[in-house]
C-alpha cells in the first residue's frame, strides 16, 4: 500500500491525542493550576483534532468529509468520525470544569476516557476488517493501536505530573506495545494473500481457465490502483526502518524513563521521549502501510 503522509500522521498523532485524553480523563495527576490544566488538556485536543483534519488531505474531496459521517451502519471510518466529535465535546467540557474551578469531574473524565478508547479502536478497525489486506486483518492491529496510543500519551501526560511520577508504568506501557507491535510484525511475516483466498485466479476471474500468469501489464501506464495499492519496499530498507522505529520508539523512551526515575531529573524530560516515541511511531506507521500487500496487486502481476 502506498504509505500516505496524511494517514500515517493521522493515526500516529490522532493516537497520542486520544491516549492523553484517556488518562486525563482517567484523573492522571497533573500538578501547576489552572495553567498547567489548560496547556495539557490543549496538547491532548490539539494533536486528536490535528490528526483528524490531516486525515481529509487525503481525500479527493475534503470539503465533502462530512457526509462520512452518515455511513455509521457500516463503516467503521464514520464510527470513527462520530466517536471522535462526541469525544472531544465531552472533553472540552471536562477541561473548563477543570480549568475553572479545578475540579475534575469524574462522571465527565470516564465519559471522555471510554470514547477515546472507542475512537482509537474505530481508527484501528478500519484497517483491521479489511479482508484483501490479510496483514492488517488480524486482532493485533487494534491492541497495537491501543497500546502505542496508551503509551504515547502516558509519556506527554508524565511531563507534566507531579514529582515522582512511576515512570516504571511508562516502561512498562511502553515494552507491552512494542512487544505487541513485535508479534504483529511476526505474524505479517507469514502471513500471505493466498491465506485470505486472494489468487492472480480471483483476481483476473479466469480461474476456471486454470494457471494464470501475467504476460502484459494491464494498463501501460500507472493509475490510482497501482499508485495507491501496489507498493513495493525492499527487505533491507524495512529492516533498517525496523531497526530505527524500535531505536527511536522504545530503547530511546525507555533510557529516558530509567534516567528520570534514577536520578530524579525533572519529570519534563518525559516529554523527550515522548517526542522520541512519536518519531519511532511515525518510522512504524509507514512501514504499516508500505509492507501491506493489497489484493488488487494480483491483478497487476504480482505473486
Amino acid at each position: 500500500m502506498h504509505p500516505a503522509v496524511s494517514v500515517i500522521f493521522f493515526t500516529v498523532a490522532s493516537g497520542a491525542g486520544f491516549g492523553l485524553i484517556f488518562l486525563l480523563g482517567l484523573g492522571f495527576p497533573v500538578g501547576g493550576g489552572a495553567g498547567r490544566a489548560f496547556l495539557v488538556s490543549l496538547i491532548g485536543g490539539g494533536l486528536a483534532v490535528a490528526g483528524l483534519l490531516s486525515s481529509t488531505f487525503h481525500l479527493g474531496h475534503p470539503e465533502r468529509a462530512w457526509r462520512a459521517l452518515s455511513q455509521w451502519r457500516t463503516s467503521w471510518l464514520s464510527r470513527e468520525g462520530i466517536a471522535a466529535i462526541a469525544t472531544l465535546i465531552v472533553f472540552g467540557v471536562y477541561a473548563l470544569i477543570w480549568m475553572t474551578t479545578g475540579e475534575r469531574s469524574i462522571l465527565l473524565g470516564s465519559l471522555a476516557a471510554a470514547g477515546a478508547a472507542v475512537t482509537v479502536f474505530t481508527t484501528s478497525m478500519i484497517y483491521a476488517q479489511l479482508k484483501t489486506v490479510p496483514q492488517w486483518q488480524s486482532r493485533l492491529t487494534p491492541l497495537v493501536y491501543l497500546g502505542f496510543a496508551l503509551a504515547s500519551g502516558w509519556l506527554i501526560a508524565a511531563s507534566f505530573g507531579n514529582a515522582g511520577s512511576p515512570e516504571i508504568w511508562g516502561i512498562l506501557l511502553v515494552v507491552l506495545a512494542w512487544a505487541a507491535k513485535w508479534a504483529w510484525w511476526a505474524r505479517a511475516a507469514r502471513t500471505r494473500l493466498g491465506d485470505a483466498g486472494s489468487t492472480p485466479e480471483t483476481a483476473t476471474g479466469l480461474g476456471f481457465i486454470g494457471t494464470v500468469r501475467l504476460l502484459e501489464k494491464p494498463h501501460s501506464g500507472d493509475n490510482y490502483l497501482t499508485r495507491e495499492m501496489v507498493h513495493r519496499i525492499g527487505r533491507k530498507h524495512a529492516r533498517t526502518l525496523r531497526m530505527v522505529a524500535l531505536a527511536l520508539g522504545c530503547l530511546c523512551p525507555v533510557a529516558i524513563l530509567v534516567l528520570v526515575a534514577l536520578t530524579g531529573a525533572p519529570a519534563f524530560l518525559n516529554l523527550l521521549a515522548a517526542a522520541s516515541m512519536i518519531a519511532g511511531l511515525l518510522a512504524e506507521r509507514w512501514l504499516f502501510f508500505a509492507e501491506a500487500e493489497h489484493a488488487v496487486s494480483l491483478y497487476y502481476g504480482h505473486r
